[in-house]
This record gives structure tokens, sequence and C-alpha cells, in this order.
């Protein structure tokens, strides 16, 4: 179990990059690690201190690098094994931090673990992977694939058919189905040792952790996930031993499960219970400027969640709150304008490590109508690659058009680093500023506390109080105010409740938009508005 948490994750702001959409140094249209390297001083610049890299192992690349075929070898369009070590190396050298993309859960039909588990006569791999003992029965509650060897039986798959499930075991093995092996048996310890011996290479060689992928699905019939807590809590130890500053981010959505789990972080995802669509992603998302939103239902699993996730005072787990990532419709596809400013101000001022999705920063695009490219489907079209500037292919890439990886934006008004670099008034800025603003202020940053202060259902605004009584900043309270609608709203506030003189909102560190007065009963907020506030 994690005794401590990495220090540096307590103002760790992430960046995600998608490698093959982010910057080709060679020309053949796909991106890879050099580019990376190239592009390292703009995400400083940008403020952030940390990375999370999209799957970039050997793969034949049927689901975007989620269908491992080599855990040990870097993708070779990505570049080698020693180029991967050298971004390590020059991420360190910029006091930033970078985790890879562990898939723990599955790996690719192409792997030599899978193809050696397909033979009939037993070996090492044969119970690396869920298999029943006769091809006529499938896997309860799992797909399968069948007749596709020798073998007599059928072998669970966990997303796609060319991604068999490797086995950890069954929580509750049903006696009369030999083939549901229990957590203790040979094969699923052989899986977990092995998966051991990955993070320990990619540690070894200079990362600083990993997220997970589906990292709540390992064990299967996990009665309430107690399985593959148990399991993680495993490996946490482990790392706490070899690797104490190595931080895990799980793609779980369940922090109560998670944060048990040894996990130092979880992601709120677009699906799960945590009404994380309610804010951006939905008919009527509440950073939209119609005003029709309802946040009501995310504060109230936001704090079910937050107050799980600090009652271990061991684990004291922080919740992350991605502006996006590569599974999910871009940001600026329901966001519009100055609402993504409004967006930024909240995701940057709540706890937890923030997770900005390459090119959100400069609100990019989803792109529609794209023909689906390596199993992206409907992911295709946030995807596309990076919008550095108005030359050719964007400053992505050298290559002929057609031979991008995905196609650009085709819009003429689309956003690039460059215009938005040159416009002081643009979101790049913005979120610039906001960065700076919860880099010196302890309160706003991952562990800092919060209180909602107003937060009712179908109404705006949504206002909070972030604290903290570390010890640069001994009790620092800072009220942050949003309200994304278009129209002026007003709610009752007593804010010598809250610590603070009837002045203590005419002195903002941060503000965006119109005025926000208080009249000595209630908070009147401008539409389209937005303050940070330092009560004390």
């Amino acid at each position: 179990m994690a005794d401590k948490n990495p220090k540096w994750l307590d103002n760790a702001i992430f960046y995600e990059i998608y490698p093959q959409s982010f910057c080709d140094s060679n020309g053949d249209g796909i991106g890879d690690f050099n580019g990376i390297i190239q592009k390292l001083n703009y995400i400083k610049e940008l403020g952030c201190n940390a990375i999370w890299m999209n799957p970039c192992f050997a793969s034949p690349f049927g689901d975007a690098g989620y269908d491992v075929s080599d855990y040990y070898l870097a993708a070779p369009r990505y570049g080698t094994n020693e180029d991967l070590k050298k971004l390590f190396e020059e991420v360190h050298k910029r006091d930033m931090h970078i985790l890879l993309d562990l898939v723990p859960g599955h790996t690719s039909t192409e792997h030599k673990w899978f193809k050696e588990s397909m033979k009939a006569s037993k070996n090492e791999y044969t119970d690396r992977y869920v298999w029943t003992d006769s091809i006529w029965v499938e896997p309860d509650g799992m797909a399968s694939l069948r007749g596709i060897s020798d073998r007599d039986g059928s072998c669970a798959v966990n997303f796609f058919s060319h991604q068999p499930a490797l086995n950890y075991g069954f929580y509750k093995p049903d006696p009369a189905k030999k083939w549901q092996q229990p957590m203790d048996a040979p094969g699923p310890r052989a899986t977990l040792d092995e998966l051991k011996n990955i993070m320990r290479f990619w540690l070894g060689m200079g990362c600083d952790g990993f997220r997970v992928d589906m990292a709540g699905s390992l064990v299967k019939h996990d009665e309430n996930g107690k399985g593959t807590i148990k399991l993680w809590q495993n490996v946490r130890g482990f790392l706490d031993k070899e690797f104490p500053e190595a931080a895990m981010v799980s793609e779980w959505g369940e922090p109560d499960k998670s944060l048990q789990g040894g996990f130092h972080m979880d992601f709120l995802l677009h699906f799960g219970p945590s009404h994380y669509n309610d804010l951006f992603r939905c008919e009527n998302p509440f950073f939209a400027a119609s005003g029709k939103g309802d946040v009501f239902e995310f504060v109230e699993k936001y704090k079910e969640s937050y107050q799980k996730a600090r009652a271990d005072s061991k684990h004291m787990g922080l919740i992350c709150i991605p502006s996006g990532n590569h599974d999910m419709d871009r940001l600026a596809r329901h966001i519009k304008g100055d609402n993504l400013k409004l967006a930024f101000a909240f995701l940057l001022s709540m706890p937890g490590a923030p997770f900005i999705y390459y090119g959100d920063e400069i609100g990019m695009n989803y792109v529609e109508n794209l023909v689906s490219v390596e199993g992206g489907y409907g992911r295709t079209g946030s995807r596309s690659p990076m919008q550095w500037d108005s030359s050719t292919n964007a400053g992505f890439s050298s290559a002929p058009e057609e031979k991008l990886y995905i196609p650009l934006d085709p819009g003429t008004k689309r956003p690039t680093v460059q215009a938005q670099q040159q416009n002081k008034k643009s979101l790049y800025h913005e979120i610039q500023k906001l960065i700076k603003i919860r880099q010196e202020h302890e309160a706003l940053q991952s562990r800092g506390e919060i209180e909602f202060i107003y937060a009712k259902k179908n109404e705006y605004p949504l206002a909070y109080l972030r604290s903290c009584a570390g010890k640069n900043q001994p009790g620092e309270k800072i009220f942050v105010i949003i309200n994304p609608s278009e129209k002026e709203v007003s709610f009752p506030c007593d804010l010598k409740k809250l610590g603070a003189g009837a002045n203590a909102l005419e002195n903002a560190i941060y503000s965006f938009g119109g005025k926000i007065n208080f009249d000595g009963k209630k908070i009147i907020v401008t539409g389209k508005s937005a303050g940070f506030f330092k009560l004390s």
C-alpha cells in the first residue's frame, strides 16, 4: 500500500501527447519521438511540467497502439528504444516528468505470447490468456475468439476482436468451470510478474510512471473490483520498494476503488458515474453559453468521490479532470469562443492534477466525417495532427498531404500555435496565465482543499472555495466564481462566514469577462465571467 505520494505530483500539470499526431521530424507523415523532443520547450512555456504519452510500443496498430505486440520495444515508426530514452532525458533536463501509457489487460493477436498460447501443446504461455477448455464454450459475459488455432478452446477478448485478454485470474472461479483460474494460479501469477518486469524495464530506462489503460478490468468476474484492487495493491508494494517516485494514474473512473488499489490518481471519464460529460459533452453542457446546463449532479458525485479519495491519509489520492483525451470529442466541438477560456478557468482551479489534451490549448476542432484510422472510428476526428503554424501541413509534417497519419482540419480558420501566440487575447495566452496563477498559489494546486459554495440544480454560477494550510502560505483561501452562461446571475452569499470582508471581491488574482459584485447579501455575476479572489 502507498504510504506516500510522489512529491512532484503536488503541482503537476499534465499535457497529453498522442505521438503519431504531434510532430513528425522525418517526413513520413507520422509523429515521432524526435518530433516530441523538438516541441518540449513549447510544452514547458505553456506551463505544463508533466507529460502523458499515449502507447508507443511495437504494435500492428489495429487500435492505435492499444494492441501491443512487444512491450519491450518502441514502435519503429516513432523511433528506437534509444530515442525514447533520449526523450526521457530531455524531459528531465527541463525539470519535467513523463508517464508512458501501459496496456496491461490485453495484447495484440500478433504478440509472441499469444501465438504460443494458441498451440495445442502445453507451454509457458498456455495460461497467460483467458481460454475456455472447449471450442464450444464461450467465456461468460465476454466476447471471444474461436476456431483460430488447433487449441481446443475460446479466448476471451477485452475490446476489439484482435485484443485477447491476459489472464490475471477470476475473483471467484466457478468450480464447475476448470478453465476459470484463481488469481494465485501459476498462469495469472506469471502474467502479473511479467507486468512488473515491463514496468521495471521502462522505469529503469527513465520514465516517471504510467497511465494505466482499463485499469479496473484485469481480474475477471470481479465482485465490486475487490480482486483488481488487491492486484494493484500488490503492484503498488513493488513500486514503493523499487521506484517510490513513480506515479500511477488509472483509467478507472471510480476513485474509491482505484485509489484504494494504490493508484495516486484517477481520471474522471466520459463514461462511468462521474457526470463529467455534463460539463462539456452533452446536449446542454454546463460550460456552454446557452445557460441550459446543470452542474449539480457532477458536484454531488465529485464531493462523494473527493471524500473517499481523502479518507485514507496514506493515499490522499488525486481526482484528475482532463480537458479531453484521444477517446472523446474535442472540447471545442461543444464549447465555443470565450466559453473555452471559462472551461479552463474551471479545469485549472480544481483539485487534482489537470490534464490538457494536445491542441485543446489552442481550441483545435473535432474534424468531422473522417474515415476511421487505426481503430479510431468516431474518435478519429479528435486525433488529427497538431496545428503549429500556417506552413505546409500546418507545420506538422513535410510529407505529401495524402501520407499524413490522419487528415488535417480543412477549415480555413483552423487555430494554430503561431497565430495564438501572436494574439495576446487568445485561448493559449489565457491558459498560460491560468497555469501561472495556479502555480503561484498552493491553495489552487493538486492537494488544496475544496468546498463548494454554490452549485444548485439547473442554476448558474458555480462557486467554490480552495484552501490550504501549507507551510509556504498558511491559511490561504481563494474564492472561485465562474458563470459560463451569457446571462447575468446572482446567488446569496455571506462573505463573513467565509472569513472575508465586504470588499473581498475588489481584489481579484484572476478575472475574465465582466464584473463580479457583492451587494451585502448576494453576489452578482456578469454573463460569461470568472474571478478568483484571495480571501486570506
